[in-house]
């Protein structure tokens, strides 16, 4: 099922999330929409906050940032926890969901190291580095209550107020399905 994406303004997009275990309540399905979500959302990526839910989950697929398929990863990261960020920084245009047509660059470190379980509730520590290592790294940031526009300048931020504001109000269109805070 496709889920509504939830629009910068909610609230639930600055809460620090919180771990879940197995037990929480139809988590495949729950996972299964977020993918589904992303795929027909054309993201790369997809966090808990971003469909209403302030828990430790989060879904990416990279394999179409690269040239060869098997270079990315399709992946699900539940209660993940970043370890590092290392090797030196480089800048690229991001874009959210959350925050439709607005794109900024953005510098985040070439290389992470993250621990996170999967389905099955398996710890894992993985390193990731390029673009994979950047989806993690904007993903990550969504469980932790943190926008990419967090990481552009005081002026760039005042310069797309508006925008950001016409966003919070639902005066956008878009070709997926978003959720607008109550006016």
């Amino acid at each position: 099922m496709i889920l509504p994406i939830r629009a910068f303004g909610d609230g639930v997009l600055r809460k620090m999330c919180k771990p879940i275990d197995s037990d929480y309540p139809d988590l495949n399905q729950l996972v299964e929409n977020m993918m589904e979500t992303m795929d027909a959302s054309n993201g790369v990526g997809l966090a808990a906050p971003q469909i209403g839910k302030d828990i430790r989950l989060f879904v990416i697929d990279s394999t179409h940032m690269y040239d060869e398929e098997a270079d990315g990863q399709r992946r699900v990261f539940i209660n993940a926890e970043m370890l590092d960020e290392y090797d030196d920084a480089w800048t690229f245009e991001e874009g959210c969901l959350s925050i439709p047509h607005i794109r900024e660059n953005v510098d985040r470190n070439a290389t992470i190291k993250i621990r996170f379980q999967d389905l099955d509730f398996n710890t894992y520590e993985e390193t990731f580095d390029g673009m994979t290592a950047r989806v993690i790294q904007h993903e990550y940031d969504h469980i932790e209550g943190v926008l990419f526009i967090d990481h552009i300048s005081a002026l760039k931020r005042r310069l797309i107020k508006g925008k950001l504001t016409d966003i919070s109000k639902g005066n956008i269109s878009v070709d997926y399905r978003m959720k607008f805070p109550k006016k």
